[in-house]
């Protein structure tokens, strides 16, 4: 009976009935993180965790197995998928402020992001290519900048000397871990989602206008669930190693490095901040400040806008620099997937400034607009 009244309170949540298609995207995460664990579960049936056999596995997985191959590209480009979920929630939490009335949500989704960019790290070095290997070579080397006992520390991450087999072993359990971690945040997101309520693109979260979850947003949930279904199988079946780097088709080698050692995709934008930096340190704190950054903005707003009513999206303003804020995003995406010379590391350098500038800015123009139009929302 308890069971039944969690699933009859969950049907009948009242929910904004104006919400856009944005808000599926949250339980399209849910679909592809519950995805995401079952196919990585399936492939560490046949995985071997050995640095002179895991290449060799790989292979194994995808030639012998059977539906090995549909299996590790559905897992390969699920990552891609999440993660462009991942970002395109986080716009849409930025844009329509979320993070005010949710700050709590928003603090947990946060900190999601962060344990997925961690598994994936992890997970990229499993396949024990060239530029698996030698990625996780460069990004724990930066453990090194840390004043006094980085050295030590980087030891301490590989287990050794250098990137080898104990470094394996511990990826591979972390890698397996953490994305259980990732459910428990998942539901701690939920939880004080329900608490406050969804957002909505007007921003009032005391409107009466609100109606029951089912039918209305479970039909529009599962329209959401097919697009995205459609849009991954397409690239799974047609497309699997489009987003795979070519050198990681070469089993590692630490004597040969590769001409352009980069990371997926969406770590992209943050090596591009770090490259533009001329010093280590300063480069690893712009790296992580690149991904903290997001942390501030529950902080910084109340100090920004004392004594305001907040409007949402009735600030053209802000609506200018928030898209500002993208392109500068996508920019440093581009310029992280080029070779590490001028004139690129030139580019890099003003928009990782603006990358940093523009948040601040897009909370005082809240706070500026707000000041001429809260008046209506009262």
């Amino acid at each position: 009976m308890k069971k039944i009244r969690e699933m009859e309170s969950l049907l009948n949540l009242p929910s904004p009935m104006n919400i856009s298609i944005w808000w599926n995207i949250g339980s399209m995460l849910g679909v592809m993180l519950a995805l995401q664990i079952l196919t990585g579960i399936l492939l560490s049936f046949h995985y071997t965790a050995d640095m002179y056999n895991t290449f060799n596995s790989i292979v194994h997985i995808m030639r012998d197995v059977p539906g090995g191959w549909f299996f590790r590209a559905l897992h390969a480009n699920g990552a891609s998928m999440f993660f462009l979920l991942i970002y395109l929630h986080m716009a849409r939490g930025i844009y329509f402020q979320s993070f005010i009335t949710n700050y709590r949500t928003w603090m947990v989704g946060v900190t999601i992001y962060l344990l997925a960019m961690a598994t994936a790290f992890l997970g990229y070095v499993l396949p024990w290519g060239q530029m698996s290997y030698w990625g996780a070579t460069v990004i724990t080397n930066l453990f090194s900048a840390v004043p006094y006992f980085g050295t030590t520390l980087v030891s301490w991450i590989w287990g050794g000397f250098s990137v080898d087999q104990a470094t394996l072993n511990r990826f591979f359990s972390l890698h397996f871990l953490i994305p259980f971690a990732v459910v428990i945040f998942v539901l701690l997101h939920l939880v004080f989602l329900h608490d406050k309520g969804s957002t909505n693109p007007l921003g009032n979260m005391f409107h009466m206008s609100k109606i029951p979850f089912h039918p209305y947003f479970t039909w529009k949930d599962l329209v959401g669930f097919a697009m995205m279904s459609v849009v991954l199988m397409l690239v799974v079946c047609f497309y699997p190693n489009s987003l795979t780097d070519p050198e990681n088709f070469m089993e590692a080698n630490p004597l040969v490095t590769p001409t352009h050692i980069q990371p997926e995709w969406y770590f992209l934008f943050a090596y591009a901040i770090l490259r533009s930096i001329p010093s280590k340190l300063g480069g690893v704190v712009a790296l992580a400040m690149a991904i903290f950054v997001f942390y501030i903005f529950p902080v910084v707003f109340p100090l920004l806008a004392k004594n305001v009513r907040y409007p949402v999206v009735f600030s053209p303003i802000s609506q200018i620099v928030f898209w500002c804020y993208i392109v500068v995003f996508l920019l440093l995406t581009w310029l992280g997937a080029c070779p590490v010379e001028a004139p690129f590391i030139t580019l890099a350098q003003p928009l990782t400034l603006l990358y940093f500038v523009l948040p601040l800015l897009y909370l005082t123009t809240i706070r500026v607009w707000g000041k001429h139009v809260s008046v209506y929302f009262i």
